[in-house]
């Protein structure tokens, strides 16, 4: 179900703020959880790029000086903890290094899974 409070335009401006290999990246991301939730609404949502699924919220990310904050709940981190161990992970929270290759594999596989839950 679409989020229709706010366009995809707001995301643009999010990821425009920043240089082009951020960029970049923070664009790979938002492409994978597109793949995967193609319906999703998209929005600002505690300062950061959200996306929404059936009103709730399913996945954010942002962009950070030293890596990509990915944000699929606590949920999300805990079914996917071994193949987290070797990123920085909190409650909510996944830190991909900005020098690292992106996971976009896992991140696809996170967003899928949190659908389903949602």
């Amino acid at each position: 179900m679409k989020n229709m409070g706010q366009s995809s335009d707001v995301i643009d401006e999010y990821i425009q703020r920043f240089p082009e290999e951020m960029r970049k990246r923070l664009q790979l991301v938002r492409e994978a959880i597109r793949s995967k939730a193609p319906g999703a609404g998209e929005c600002i949502c505690y300062g950061i790029p959200t996306f929404k699924w059936n009103g709730k919220h399913l996945v954010h990310f942002a962009a950070w000086k030293e890596h990509i904050g990915f944000y699929p709940s606590p949920s999300g981190i805990k079914a996917f903890q071994k193949e987290l161990d070797r990123f920085e992970v909190s409650k909510g929270t996944v830190r991909f290094p900005s020098d690292e290759r992106l996971p976009i594999g896992l991140i696809k596989r996170i967003t899928a899974f949190r659908i389903q839950e949602t």
